[in-house]
C-alpha cells in the first residue's frame, strides 16, 4: 500500500496566508518608516548647527597668516560643511600672491582642513635701511619688515629695476636649496655692454662673476668647480662661456676650470 498523503484544505490555508501577508505588510511599513525618519533626520541635521563648521585648520603656511587665509576662503562657523565648494575656496585662496597651491578637505563631523604650499623665499632685498623677504615669484613681503636679515637667504642688492629683479628671482627659484644656501650676497652690476651682469659673495669665501641670464644652469655646477680648487685658494670664479678662476693673490695665474658640463 502507498503512503497516505496529507491534504490541507483551502479553508485551513487561508488564515496562514493572511498571517504571512500581514507580516510582509508590517515589514514593508517598518522599512518605509525607517527611510522616512532617516530622511527627516538628514533634513534636521542639515538645517541645524550640527552641520556647521566648527574648526578650520590651516597648515603649510610660513608667510600667509591663518586668519588671512580663513578670511580669503569665505568659510565661517556659520557655514554648512556640506555646502562648501572646494574649487571656489581654492580659487579664492590662490589669489594670495604668496600661495603656490591649495588643497581643501572635509574632516567629519565639522572640520575643514586647508593645506597650503607657498612660494619659496629666495632672498632679502634692502629698501630704506630695512630688509624684506622676497619670494621666487618676485613678490616682496613688505608687511614683514626687518631691521636685519636673518642670514637664511641671500641679500639681493642694487636692483633698481623691477624687470631685472624679477628675472633674478626667477633664476634663484630654480637653484637647489644646497646651492642657494651657499650664496651670501648678490649685487647687480650692469655695464654698458651687459645689463645682466651680477657679482656674488659666497659663504665659503669665493666670489662669482656671472650674468642673470641662465644663471641657475651655470651655478648648478658651482660645487664641482670649487671641488677642483685648493681649499686655501680664494678668488673670483667667472662663470660664462668658459669658467675660470681668478685668485685674489696677484702672483697666481688664472686657472681654467673643467666643469662637468663641458666636453
Amino acid at each position: 500500500m502507498g503512503k497516505k498523503k496529507n491534504v490541507v484544505s483551502i479553508e485551513d490555508r487561508i488564515p496562514m496566508l493572511k498571517q504571512e501577508r500581514k507580516k510582509k505588510a508590517n515589514r514593508r511599513l517598518i522599512f518605509y518608516l525607517s527611510i522616512f525618519f532617516f530622511l527627516i533626520s538628514i533634513i534636521v541635521y542639515l538645517q541645524s548647527p550640527l552641520s556647521h563648521v566648527k574648526t578650520i585648520d590651516v597648515s603649510g603656511n610660513s608667510f600667509a597668516k591663518d586668519q588671512e587665509v580663513i578670511q580669503q576662503s569665505n568659510i565661517s562657523k556659520d557655514t554648512n560643511i556640506w555646502m562648501i565648494n572646494e574649487s571656489k575656496v581654492v580659487q579664492a585662496i590662490r589669489e594670495n600672491p604668496v600661495v603656490k597651491s591649495v588643497e581643501v578637505n572635509r574632516q567629519l563631523p565639522w572640520t575643514i582642513e586647508i593645506q597650503l604650499k607657498e612660494y619659496d623665499q629666495v632672498g632679502y632685498i634692502k629698501r630704506e635701511g630695512s630688509f624684506y623677504p622676497i619670494l621666487g615669484n618676485g613678490r616682496v613681503l613688505t608687511e614683514m619688515k626687518q631691521k636685519l636679515a636673518n642670514g637664511d637667504a641671500p641679500l639681493i642688492l642694487g636692483f633698481s629695476e623691477e624687470a631685472y629683479l624679477d628675472n633674478m628671482t626667477a633664476e634663484l627659484k630654480k637653484l637647489p636649496e644646497s646651492i642657494l644656501n651657499l650664496i651670501s650676497e648678490i649685487h647687480w652690476k650692469p655695464s654698458d655692454d651687459n645689463q645682466n651682469k651680477i657679482l656674488l659673495y659666497m659663504n665659503d669665501g669665493y666670489m662669482v662673476d656671472g650674468t642673470i641670464r641662465n644663471f641657475a644652469d651655470k651655478m648648478d655646477v658651482y660645487p664641482s668647480i670649487v671641488a677642483q680648487l685648493k681649499p686655501e685658494s680664494k678668488g673670483i670664479i667667472h662663470i660664462g662661456v668658459g669658467a675660470y678662476f681668478e685668485s685674489f693673490n696677484d702672483d697666481t695665474e688664472e686657472d681654467e676650470i673643467q666643469n662637468e658640463t663641458e666636453g
